[in-house]
């Protein structure tokens, strides 16, 4: 009988502990080892992943640059769930003949993570919740949706979706990218327009990131543009956070400029114990509500996720990948 062509499998991060419900991974040959905290450095990486020739990784919460893909000898194919992930190495991968291999993905959840942020800043529930469970009641005056300005920094997929629903709020809707053209815009058809970087900071009540971090988007908004909101008005990213220079949206949030902040990214996830957002949101400063980077978790997605990680393993196994990356 042959040998197996796949023999250990590593699935990484799986905080919630749910990998191995989400998908039938009975099909697969060889053993599987299911990791759910963070490995650690590049070090720790690489001795917990020796000897693994299947790696299944979630999104980008354990990096792959060409020095960690180097101390993996035995690694013949990577799994990311998501079609794409700009924590691995694709060119070292493809260097030193690993395959990598994408999931499909919903961008579902994360519109409606930015709507539960948006909703949850606006209309100030967990201050509401936190008032009511301390024997207080009503204390707060909220703002409104109907009749504000959405600002939007980013108008593909996600960003269409989010104007859509901003747009079914009364909300009026503008756009800005490094690449939007007012063509673009109105070719969306969600009721978007057009507008100067510098104005869609100036305008809009509520700002929301939906752009893809790369080298030209990190720190692609910084202080001057935090400056120029409203002091009333309130910013949302769900995308990634280096998107947003870190030590202006610090002193942005510590020094008052606007009235709150929504997040569910950051230059370092998970989120070291003592960093400076947990202790963020003290009287005088901006109001801040966190997720931990919640946007694609939910069980749907997860299914997805998992359930193509397994057809990849299946296809790679039967010389046949399906859903490859290249560099």
């Amino acid at each position: 009988m042959a040998e197996p062509s796949v023999k250990r499998v590593a699935i990484l991060d799986d905080y919630q502990g749910v990998a191995l419900d989400s998908a039938d991974w009975s099909t697969l040959p060889g053993e599987i080892t299911v990791f759910r905290e963070p490995l650690g450095d590049a070090t720790a990486v690489v001795q917990a992943l020796a000897g693994f020739d299947v790696i299944v990784a979630m999104r980008e919460r354990t990096p792959f640059p060409r020095a960690v893909l180097e101390a993996l000898p035995a690694l013949r194919l990577l799994v990311t769930t998501g079609m794409r992930n700009a924590s691995i190495d694709l060119a070292a991968a493809r260097d030193l003949g690993i395959t990598v291999c994408g999931t499909r993905g919903g961008t579902t959840p994360t519109v409606e993570l930015t709507w539960a942020l948006i909703l949850g800043l606006v209309r100030d529930v967990a201050s509401d919740d936190a008032v009511v469970r301390d024997g207080g009641w009503q204390t707060a005056l909220p703002g409104d949706l109907d009749g504000a300005t959405l600002g939007l920094v980013g108008l593909g997929r996600l960003g269409q979706r989010v104007a859509a629903i901003g747009r079914a709020f009364g909300m009026q809707v503008i756009a800005w990218s490094p690449h939007l053209t007012p063509e673009r815009a109105k070719a969306a058809d969600v009721g978007a327009v057009a507008v100067a970087r510098a104005e869609l900071f100036e305008r809009a009540d509520i700002v929301s990131v939906h752009m893809v971090l790369s080298d030209s988007t990190r720190g692609l908004i910084g202080a001057d543009d935090l400056r120029r909101m409203q002091p009333g008005a309130l910013l949302v990213n769900t995308s990634r956070g280096p998107i947003i220079d870190e030590v202006a949206l610090r002193r942005a949030i510590e020094e008052g400029w606007i009235a709150g902040v929504g997040l569910d990214v950051y230059e370092i996830e998970p989120l070291p114990p003592d960093h400076w957002v947990r202790r963020a949101d003290a009287p005088g400063q901006a109001r801040v509500l966190r997720s931990p980077h919640m946007g694609y978790v939910t069980r749907g997605n997860f299914r997805t996720f998992y359930g193509d990680a397994v057809e990849d393993i299946l296809a790679f196994a039967a010389g046949t990948p399906v859903r490859e990356l290249s560099a």
